[in-house]
């Protein structure tokens, strides 16, 4: 499933998305969050510049928002069906899951959406000087 080539394997890595040979970020984890925003200018084995134009990662936050729905869906489910919350349990449930959950889904959504431009090219691997 998670296998070099595929779609979500640049998602969940968060590998670079034409080549998948390193991580876009300059900080593999998402929550030093004084880092969650340093990518990379480019990669260094196929040489793809990350901001392919200027605030090109402002598309992510429509992404960001289908993955707050989703994440918030989960949360009210798990609270309110299988533990039997109340429904201000249920909320309080959702507003937690968001709050610590906030950096995978902000990494999250540049990684899908970044993979939505960019295709991956297996003869993109040759080092670039």
């Amino acid at each position: 499933m998670l296998k070099k080539g595929s779609k979500l394997y640049s998602i969940f890595k968060g590998s670079c998305p034409k080549c998948h040979q390193e991580s876009m970020y300059k900080e593999s984890n998402p929550y030093k969050m004084g880092k969650i925003f340093d990518m990379n200018e480019k990669c260094s084995h196929c040489g793809l510049t990350y901001k392919i134009e200027p605030s090109f990662f402002y598309g992510a936050m429509y992404v960001s928002y289908g993955l707050g729905i989703a994440f918030s869906v989960a949360a009210f489910i798990i609270s309110k069906l299988f533990l039997g919350s109340s429904l201000i349990q249920a909320f309080i449930a959702i507003v937690v899951t968001l709050i610590v959950f906030y950096p995978i889904i902000l990494r999250g959504s540049r990684n899908i959406w970044i993979n939505i431009f960019i295709k991956y090219n297996p003869n993109s691997t040759q080092k670039v000087n």
